[in-house]
C-alpha cells in the first residue's frame, strides 16, 4: 500500500503521534508487495516468520491486516543516535494552506510529519533521538535519548510548531547548523528538513554542511520543496504578485516571462547542492511537500543499514 493512500483514510486523526503511527504500520504492511521486502529484517519489532518457530510470538493483529505472518522480536537496545533538525523560517511555511488541505501539505507540516514517522520507527528500534528547531533563533534543542518520557517531550515540541502562528521569520542555517554540529558529541546520524534558501554566499552554507560531518556523523538532507510552484513555477500567465515570506520583497511578473529562466536557475542550484553533498557524503534526497513519504523511510532504513 502507498503511504500516501494510507495517509489519505487517517488524515482526520489530529493527533500527531497517532498519525505517524498509522503511516510506519501502512508502509510495514505494504512492504511484502514491494521490491523493498528484505528491508522488513530492519525492524526491530517484527520478522517473517518461519515454518517450524513458536507461534508464541507471532503478531496476529498484523496477520489480520496483511495475510502475512510475522513474529515479534525481542532485541537487545541498539547504539544507534539520532538527532532530528528541522528549519522553521518563514519560506518553510509555504505554500500557505487553505481551509480544506492537510497539515503536511506545505513544508513545515511535511518536515514534521515525516520527523514523526522517524521517531515512531526509532522507537520501535529503541534507538535513542534528539532534535533541533532553528529559524533566525535557535528555537529548540533536545539531546539524543531513547525513554518513552523523551519521546514524548519531543512529540509535543513538534506538535507544538504546527499550533503556533506563522510570524515573519528569516532563516540563519548557517549559524545554527555549526551550533548544532558541536552540541552533537557522539557518532549520530543527523537528519536535515530544509528547503536550503539561505541569502548569500552558497559555498559557506555547503561548509555548514561539512560541519555536521565532523565526529564521523551520517548526514541525511532531506531538501523539502513544493514541485509544483518552486521548482516547476506552475502558475498561469495572469500578472502575479510574488512576494519573499521573509523579506517581504515583492516583484509583479507576468509567470511566463520569468519560467523559462527561473526553472534554470532553481535546476543548477539541485544540481550543484547534490554535487556538493555527494563529495562531502551526505545523502542529498529532495522530497516534495505532501508527498515521498516512502522515499524518506526508504532513505532511513538505507542508511541505518550502511550506519557503522
Amino acid at each position: 500500500m502507498k503511504i500516501e493512500s494510507q495517509i489519505e483514510k487517517i488524515s482526520s486523526f489530529q493527533h500527531l503521534e497517532l498519525l505517524a503511527n498509522q503511516v510506519v504500520e501502512g508502509f510495514i504492511s505494504g512492504m511484502h508487495k514491494s521490491p523493498f521486502h528484505g528491508f522488513s529484517a530492519e525492524f526491530a519489532e517484527h520478522k517473517v516468520y518461519n515454518v517450524g518457530e513458536s507461534t508464541k510470538h507471532i503478531d496476529w493483529k498484523l496477520f489480520a491486516k496483511t495475510d502475512r505472518l510475522y513474529s515479534k522480536r525481542f532485541e537487545e537496545e541498539t547504539n544507534l543516535r539520532c538527532h532530528i533538525i528541522i528549519d522553521n523560517s518563514s519560506s518553510m511555511h509555504y505554500p500557505k494552506l487553505k481551509a480544506d488541505q492537510k497539515f503536511y501539505e506545505n513544508k513545515l507540516g511535511f518536515s514534521v510529519l515525516a520527523s514523526a514517522v522517524l521517531m515512531n520507527i526509532l522507537k520501535k528500534q529503541r534507538d535513542a533521538v534528539g532534535l533541533s528547531v532553528f529559524s533566525d533563533s535557535y528555537e529548540y534543542y533536545a539531546p539524543e535519548k531513547g525513554s518513552d518520557r523523551h519521546h514524548r517531550m519531543i512529540v509535543n515540541a513538534l506538535e507544538d510548531l504546527l499550533r503556533k502562528p506563522e510570524v515573519k521569520k528569516t532563516t540563519e542555517t548557517v549559524t545554527f547548523l555549526h551550533q548544532i554540529a558541536e552540541k552533537i558529541h557522539r557518532r549520530s546520524m543527523i537528519v536535515l528538513f530544509t528547503d536550503m534558501f539561505q541569502a548569500g554566499d552558497q559555498e559557506v552554507l555547503f561548509s555548514a554542511l561539512q560541519h555536521l560531518k565532523h565526529n564521523k556523523h551520517k548526514v541525511v538532507l532531506f531538501h523539502v520543496v513544493d514541485n509544483k510552484t518552486e521548482l516547476n513555477f506552475d502558475f498561469d500567465n495572469a500578472p502575479r504578485k510574488f512576494i519573499d515570506v521573509e523579506t517581504g520583497e515583492e516583484i509583479s511578473v507576468f509567470a511566463d516571462n520569468v519560467k523559462q529562466e527561473y526553472e534554470k536557475q532553481m535546476q543548477s542550484y539541485f544540481k550543484k547542492l547534490a554535487l556538493t553533498c555527494a563529495q562531502n557524503r551526505i545523502q542529498y534526497v529532495p522530497v516534495s511537500v505532501g508527498e515521498d513519504f516512502e522515499k524518506i523511510v526508504m532513505t532511513y532504513l538505507a542508511e541505518k543499514q550502511n550506519f557503522g
